[in-house]
């Protein structure tokens, strides 16, 4: 059961229906996890203004959702695995075979896999990490822009994925398995 109220985007009010009616008009509907976030201006505002200008990075969109993937299936939020394997998939042409792959950081492609290995690093290391790891990332030809993008992308999917679990959040995805709840 959701542990926190997600709010309907017909009765909202102020700030909030403002927010809403953005989201609609990008999305043509508000998922649960910014109804709920629409409980506080603020959080809703916050995510969707850092997810926002991440949009507009250099690392791209396809790589933006490989890390949320791998992001989520580490902090083992199904609601984030959901949503951006959806998004992935279906809005941005991630190949279905690498969407799943991205889950465990070893994709086809070395390049990405550098991106991914730094993320799970980041999350893993609480995002205290060495010269070595700064080195990896950087040899694998991501420029220093590139890994902010990659360290803010870390972030955001940090706080989403607390969100959602911290909230219990309704899947309003295709509901997608983690792994470990695969193997169980």
């Amino acid at each position: 059961m959701q542990r926190i109220k997600a709010l309907n985007p017909d009765t909202a009010t102020g700030d909030v229906k403002n927010l809403f009616d953005a989201v609609t008009a990008k999305l043509g509907m508000v998922p649960n996890m910014m109804r709920t976030m629409g409980n506080s201006p603020a959080v809703l505002n916050g995510y969707l203004s850092l997810s926002g200008a991440l949009s507009e990075g250099t690392i791209g969109g396809k790589l933006g959702e490989q890390i949320a993937l791998l992001v989520a299936e580490l902090n083992k939020c199904e609601y984030c695995l959901s949503a951006h394997t959806f998004i992935g998939t279906k809005l941005l042409g991630l190949d279905s075979d690498v969407a799943q792959s991205s889950r465990t950081g070893k994709t086809p492609d070395v390049k990405i896999n550098s991106a991914l290995a730094f993320a799970k690093t980041l999350v893993e290391k609480r995002g205290i990490i060495s010269d070595s790891d700064l080195a990896a990332v950087r040899s694998a030809g991501y420029s220093d822009g590139e890994i902010g993008e990659i360290v803010a992308h870390v972030a955001l999917n940090i706080f989403t994925n607390y969100f959602n679990n911290t909230a219990k959040t309704v899947i309003d995805f295709p509901k997608i398995e983690l792994y470990d709840r695969m193997a169980a």
